[in-house]
């Protein structure tokens, strides 16, 4: 399951766009995103080395932003959760460039 900072539209379009097979919901008041502490960026971080290197990075994967959320400041995070509600394995980004990495999400999901 992913949950978006957006609105309805945002997440249909991502789910559209993005071939998503998984619930996507919407944050859209940013309770979600304050249960779990997440942080925030700034308009001057979006300028720092390893943030460039990342949209470099991605551009030359193929990736691109389409559009912004509601909370364009707002930094994302994964977490596995164990059906009973044990999490299992969580990552805050620490800049807009920066995702868990998916060796360690797909072991936690191996268990």
């Amino acid at each position: 399951m992913a949950i978006g900072t957006g609105n309805r539209q945002f997440a249909t379009a991502f789910v559209r766009d993005e071939s998503i097979t998984f619930p996507v919901l919407v944050d859209e008041d940013g309770e979600a995103a304050k249960a779990v502490k997440l942080g925030r960026t700034s308009a001057l971080a979006l300028v720092k080395p390893s943030v460039i290197l990342g949209r470099r990075r991605a551009a030359a994967a193929g990736h691109t932003q389409k559009r912004l959320g509601e909370r364009p400041m707002q930094l994302g995070a994964t977490f596995v959760i164990a059906p009973e509600g044990e999490v299992l394995y969580s990552h805050f980004d620490a800049d807009i460039a920066d995702h868990a990495p998916i060796e360690e999400v797909l072991g936690a999901l191996r268990g």
